[in-house]
């Protein structure tokens, strides 16, 4: 089967992050076909059409990362209902310049991540809003809302709940076979 790299992004800027814990158990289980690495967005400026004549390095770095990747996986927590402003923005760099969108065609998956038993839906729902305008084709079933997260890492950020690694296998598979089928 051929190998796919997969640009990992993660919308929570904390150090101790259960969106980071999970992005980091997942790809600990990716199928081999999948190689997955970070699309860091930490230190992304601002989107402000004006730069477009020079823009930032850091808008640069992260359109090259898009356009390698033959598919994205996304994980959002979930504030006030939505998205993190970073993981926006960052919607929003890719998207531009005009014409130049890099986001275009790849196949996505998200996983949303709380600590509250409502598992980030709200932010799961607005992020695939987004995606759809960018021509994300992103992954319908199944779906992952990963709730009381708090209660599924050891003291060293390790996976401790069976159950939650079935799943994650589970969709894993789920999202190879979506990746497999649409990209490029």
């Amino acid at each position: 089967m051929k190998k796919y790299k997969i640009a990992v992004i993660v919308g929570s800027l904390r150090k101790e992050s259960f969106n980071l814990k999970t992005a980091k158990a997942m790809m600990a289980m990716a199928p081999e076909s999948l190689e997955m690495s970070f699309l860091d967005i930490k230190g992304l400026p601002w989107f402000n059409e004006d730069l477009e004549g020079n823009p930032p390095k850091e808008w640069e770095t992260l359109r090259e990362g898009i356009q390698k990747a033959d598919g994205l996986l996304f994980f959002t927590p979930e504030y006030n209902r939505s998205v993190p402003g970073v993981l926006k923005n960052a919607i929003d760099v890719g998207s531009r310049p005009y014409g130049e969108n890099s986001w275009n065609g790849k196949p996505a998956a998200i996983v949303s991540v709380s600590i509250g038993n409502i598992s980030g839906f709200g932010a799961n729902h607005h992020l695939r809003q987004s995606l759809t305008f960018v021509n994300v084709p992103t992954m319908a079933q199944p779906e992952a809302y990963i709730g009381e997260a708090s209660a599924l890492y050891d003291d060293n950020g390790n996976l401790n709940n069976d159950s939650t690694k079935e799943f994650f296998n589970t969709y894993l598979d789920a999202f190879e076979k979506w990746v497999h089928t649409i990209a490029k």
